[in-house]
């Protein structure tokens, strides 16, 4: 039996990915999705959740504890300048994909409350074309959300 490695491996050989994380804030019955920017190199112009990549303190060979919460917070600030620190964030689901350039990446989403004071905006046009305020309906019937994005809405949602 021939065994194929996995395309993007450790030097070690072992399977690699990319691990991203996506926050989904809810504000009075409605989630913020952003527009992702045109000349993202992965699903450009579809709606997603705020999030990005873990990224590695390469002077501490780490990104140090709860690094899948940390990067939420990071991410949520950098793209649509708001600050989660005191909001909760609960885990929703992890899942599986590869990118459209063919990169493996293990995505986990997060949610949690807007803040109250909070005024988002894209604070980075180029990543974050604009920013959509929607219930799981009507994020469903929208022909620029794909299908993964609503999954993760309708478990959000209130039964």
């Amino acid at each position: 039996m021939t065994i194929t490695p996995a395309p993007h491996t450790t030097r070690a050989g072992r399977p690699a990915f990319v691990v991203n994380v996506e926050v989904f804030l809810e504000r009075e019955g409605r989630w913020l999705l952003i527009r992702r920017g045109e000349k993202e190199s992965h699903a450009p112009g579809v709606l997603a959740g705020v999030g990005g990549k873990v990224e590695i303190d390469v002077q501490t060979r780490g990104a140090g504890l709860d690094v899948l919460e940390e990067t939420a917070r990071r991410e949520v600030a950098e793209e649509i300048g708001v600050d989660v620190d005191g909001a909760g964030l609960t885990y929703v689901e992890s899942a599986f994909f590869v990118t459209d350039d063919g990169d493996p990446v293990i995505n986990v989403a997060f949610t949690g409350p807007m803040p109250d004071e909070a005024r988002p905006s894209a604070a980075s046009p180029d990543e974050v074309a604009g920013l959509v305020w929607t219930t799981a309906a009507e994020a469903e019937a929208d022909p620029a959300c794909p299908p993964w994005i609503t999954r993760i809405l309708r478990r959000m949602a209130p039964s």
